[in-house]
């Protein structure tokens, strides 16, 4: 459905009325700031449909926008570019991290915004712009660059609850905290490289259209689009960082697991090797051989128990001297 549609002229909000009525008369002045702003939720066919056809919209974007779930990533076509946006939330109950998606039509006095599901609201970007004309005199690439802005904005905030989390789990990891798993470390690797695909394609786009050459020239949308591409160039950096460390992190977990495993099968083995002594005596003596002189003698008893406890001493000092008890 269309939430929100709006003229926009000289940064001041107006009325709205037939798309493209609207649109030829704001193409018929040049010189001046104004532009239609359309904002829409998870579209039917109807509405969606009038606006591709009043705004002339390319068919292969439109098809993106219908089947949804794309691949982050902007796109060039003739007059116009188009966007997608992958918007993140983080659980921190769970390390999870949800996922939304944000779609951006720019084009020659006009701004289209797509969003699908419920994690990528869009009014309280429209709120703040219309509180500040002098941005919206920028035209559509005003709204583009707070768009994109908010959804790096956003991965920054990521970024650090999952650079927390890491750091938890790597500090457990080398202090032999046992509540740490293996799935744990998985589970947020796992998240990592969600957050890799959701964010990864966007990086040459992004630096392609804050470079000189791209379409925007040398305007100051350009120089904002840039601090936005060094924002989320910082964001990349970081997970491909985190996925490294994280593997370290499982290795080394790993390997401590290993390590205290050998450590109870030593235990293990040392207790056996004591207990299997008073038994090997004890299965010697039960035989009742009659040549046996122990057997006749008045204090046997006493003398086979004396010799299990001396013989399991001995060994227990040895094992604990060897560091297996």
């Amino acid at each position: 459905m269309i939430v929100d549609q709006a003229k926009y002229v000289h940064g001041i909000r107006q009325p709205c009325g037939d798309l493209s009525d609207e649109l030829a008369a704001l193409r018929e002045c040049p010189d001046e700031p104004s532009f239609l702003w359309i904002g829409l939720k998870d579209p039917d066919g109807g509405e969606f449909d009038l606006v591709v056809d009043e705004l002339e919209l390319h068919p292969l974007a439109v098809e993106d926008v219908r089947k949804g779930g794309q691949r982050a990533k902007i796109e060039r076509y003739e007059g116009s570019i188009f966007v997608v946006l992958k918007t993140l939330r983080y659980v921190d109950a769970t390390s999870d991290i949800e996922t939304g998606e944000v779609m951006v039509f720019l084009g020659d006095r006009f701004v289209v915004t797509v969003r699908h599901g419920d994690l990528s609201p869009l009014a309280g970007i429209r709120h703040r712009l219309e509180q500040q004309p002098e941005v919206l005199r920028l035209g559509p690439v005003a709204v583009f660059h707070a768009v994109i802005d908010s959804v790096v904005d956003n991965y920054l905030r990521i970024d650090g609850e999952l650079q927390a989390d890491l750091e938890a789990i790597e500090a457990g990891v080398f202090a032999g905290d046992k509540d740490i798993h293996s799935e744990r470390i998985y589970l947020l690797k796992r998240e990592v490289l969600e957050f890799k695909r959701a964010v990864g394609p966007l990086r040459r786009p992004l630096t392609a259209l804050a470079s000189p050459g791209s379409p925007f020239g040398d305007t100051e949308a350009r120089l904002l689009l840039r601090d936005v591409a060094d924002h989320l160039s910082r964001v990349i950096d970081h997970i491909e960082s985190y996925e490294r460390l994280l593997t370290d992190v499982l290795h080394a977990h790993l390997a401590r697991v290993g390590v205290r495993q050998n450590e109870d099968m030593r235990k293990i083995s040392a207790w056996v090797a004591i207990a299997a002594m008073p038994t090997m005596i004890a299965g010697i003596y039960g035989m009742n051989f009659d040549h046996m002189p122990e057997l006749r003698w008045h204090y046997g008893y006493a003398y086979a128990l004396l010799l299990m406890v001396c013989v399991c001493a001995v060994l227990y000092r040895a094992f604990r001297r060897s560091g297996w008890l």
